[in-house]
């Protein structure tokens, strides 16, 4: 879905939440590949039964980009993402879990070198399926002024 939304536009406040998405050792084996990452902490079963944890943990990058991914519904054409910010893990994530994200808008800045757009700051939190929230941190975006349109 396309929607245009200038920086005018953007409420202080705003939130909206995704859909869950549940996560699976496919997840774990596929993330594990990518990256490289093979930890025993997230592969190795028998070496994280004898841990605090009690079972393998989400590589805290993995939760990161499903996160993030799951709020890829809205294409706003006038909206480009500069970055993420302040990446915390807050709490673990385990195979069956199912995790969604709630953003929202929560400052507006101007844009230090550019006069036709300002600067979106979300809170991105991902959450567990027991409201818990497992990873926080804040998405910044550029975005296009009604003026410059």
């Amino acid at each position: 879905m396309e929607i245009t939304r200038y920086f005018e536009d953007i409420e202080i406040g705003e939130s909206r939440e995704t859909f869950g998405r549940t996560i699976t050792e496919t997840d774990f084996v596929v993330h594990a590949g990518h990256t490289g990452d093979f930890f025993p902490h997230h592969m190795d079963a028998e070496f994280m039964a004898k841990s605090e944890f009690g079972q393998r943990i989400a590589h805290g990058t993995m939760v990161f980009a499903i996160g993030i991914g799951l709020t890829a519904t809205v294409i706003n054409p006038v909206a480009f993402s500069y970055g993420y910010d302040r990446l915390r893990f807050v709490k673990p994530v385990f195979i069956g879990d199912t995790i969604r994200t709630r953003v929202t808008a929560a400052r507006k800045e101007d844009d230090p070198k550019r006069a036709n757009v300002g600067r979106l700051f979300e809170k991105v939190e991902v959450l567990n399926q027991n409201d818990q929230v497992v990873l926080v941190c804040e998405h910044i975006y550029v975005i296009e002024r009604k003026e410059a349109a």
